[in-house]
Parts: structure tokens; C-alpha cells; sequence
């Protein structure tokens, strides 16, 4: 299975605060902090709430 690197590219001052508290669910603090993760469904969807705040690139 892929697993998918995720980087916060904006900062999250002026955010909902439902997609401030994904980000720090992803475990991403700063901007341009990344992390690892596995590709499923959860994940995902986590990812489309905040997607104009990250890039995704996938990882073998």
C-alpha cells in the first residue's frame, strides 16, 4: 500500500477551526512540516477538508 507525505504550505491563523484541528490531527504544527501517512479513506477525507492548506505527494 502507498503511503502519502503531507506538508502544510499556509499557515493556520484565520482557519475554521474544524480544519485547524484536522491539520493538528494530521500532526502537522508549522508550516512546512510534513508527515508520513498511510492512503486510506480516513485519511483522505482528512485531507480533502484542508486541501487548500497542504500538498500531497505520494511515497513509495
Amino acid at each position: 500500500m502507498a503511503n502519502l507525505k503531507i506538508t502544510l504550505v499556509k499557515g493556520l491563523s484565520g482557519h475554521k477551526p474544524n480544519q485547524v484541528k484536522t491539520v493538528k490531527a494530521l500532526g502537522l504544527n508549522k508550516r512546512n512540516s510534513s508527515v508520513v501517512k498511510e492512503d486510506n479513506e480516513m485519511i483522505r477525507g482528512m485531507i480533502n477538508v484542508v486541501s487548500h492548506l497542504v500538498v500531497v505527494e505520494e511515497v513509495k
